[in-house]
Order: C-alpha cells, then structure tokens, then sequence
C-alpha cells in the first residue's frame, strides 16, 4: 500500500510545520507526515523549512525570540503520536543556508532527541546533504534513512544509497521514471516522492509503485488512490 504524507503537516488550512497543522493531518488520517528541523542558537531543535523567520534567522537566535506558533520538535513528536514522521534535518551546505554544521553534533541530538520516544520504527530520517544522511546511518544502524534528490542522476544516486545503507531516496515526481523505479527495487530502496500535488502526477507515481506519496493535498491523494 502507497503510503500518503503530509508535507509539513495539513498546511493549507494551518499554518505550515505547526503543532495545529500537525494535529490537522493526523486527524486527516494521513500515513505519515513530514517536517523541517532547525537548530537555535541555544541549541533547541525547532521546527521550520526556512532558515529564517520574520526576520530571525533561526541558527543565530534564541528559541525564546521565535515567534510562539514555532514548534520545537519535542512538541510537533507529541502531536503526532501514531503516524509515521519523516524528519528532515535542515543541514545544507549553500548560499541560502547561514549555517553548516559539518561535525555531526546537529544530527547526534536530533537522535538524541528521538531516541527514548522509541518510535524508531515509524521514523524517517531524511536530508539533501549525503554526508548527513551517512551521518545519521553511522550513528545509528537501525533507523529508516532517505536522501532527498534534487538536481542529481537517478541512477547513480540510488548507487551511492545503496552503497551508504540507506534505506530510500526521495526525489522530486518530475525525475521518477520506470528504470529508476526497476532500479530501487533491484537494490531494496524505498522511493518516496515530493512533492505529488496534482491528479495526473499522483495517479503516474501510484502506477510506478512508489513507496509514499509527499503531498501538499493529501485528501486529494487519499481520494484518488481510494479506501485504505
């Protein structure tokens, strides 16, 4: 079964990586949802895709600057307790990133952080950076890791994720196609793709076979591929 997440929660009727949108897509009935952690300056982990917000900039200020609707992680994990959590570690090296953290101590406390949740088995640590995936597979063998793909071959990235032990790629829909697809389950990697918006893209990676589905309307994915 196609599993459907919700990118950063049910965003388009709360505001986007929040605890209300959180609570939105569980309600929903959604498989899973995904999320964007950030580390503050005093070290908290909180949840946004941005690196800054309302003019902060997340990585140089203080968790208690933030705006109060910013969820820290330990927050957004309470809410959503029974579906499946695809962690994204915002660690990115880039003109847009105003910071880097090269020595794994970002990833050893999201780990860290998550471990005696014991809900090992319903997360998924994901990241555009494979040195931080590789990271967080060194550190810990038994957690589900997925690189996420922009802007790379298809086919030598699911070589390299194989080569790294990780567990799956996440590539945007637009590069999937049936060799890729052939390929991953030759090498026993999970696909799961971001980010499947429309009725004829949701319909072309359902007939794919992908592993999840990461959407912006995941009522509409839920409708289309039908009961659960």
């Amino acid at each position: 079964m196609i599993e459907i997440f919700a990118h950063r929660g049910l965003h388009r009727s709360e505001r986007e990586n929040t605890v209300e949108g959180f609570r939105g897509a569980v309600e929903l009935g959604v498989d899973g949802v995904e999320l964007d952690v950030r580390r503050t300056r005093d070290g908290v982990l909180v949840v946004n895709h941005d690196p800054a917000i309302e003019g902060l900039v997340i990585a140089r200020s203080t968790r208690s600057s933030l705006p109060s609707y910013v969820a820290t992680l330990a927050e957004a994990m309470a809410v959503l307790e029974g579906v499946k959590v695809n962690v994204e570690i915002k660690n990115i090296r880039g003109p847009h990133e105003p910071t880097y953290d090269a020595s794994g101590a970002f990833v050893q406390q999201v780990l860290e952080e998550l471990g005696p949740l014991g809900r090992s088995d319903s997360l998924i640590i994901s990241c555009f950076d494979e040195a931080t995936c590789a990271k967080v597979r060194s550190l810990d063998p038994t957690i589900d890791v997925g690189w996420l793909l922009w802007g790379i071959d298809m086919s030598s990235a699911l070589l390299r994720a194989e080569s790294l032990g990780l567990n799956a790629v996440h590539p945007h829909f637009s590069s999937l196609n049936r060799a890729a697809m052939d390929q991953a389950r030759n090498l026993g990697i999970d696909v799961n793709v971001w980010t499947v918006n429309e009725p004829e893209q949701i319909t072309r990676v359902a007939e794919l076979g992908v592993s999840s589905i990461i959407s912006d309307d995941p009522g509409l994915v839920r409708s289309l591929l039908g009961p659960r």
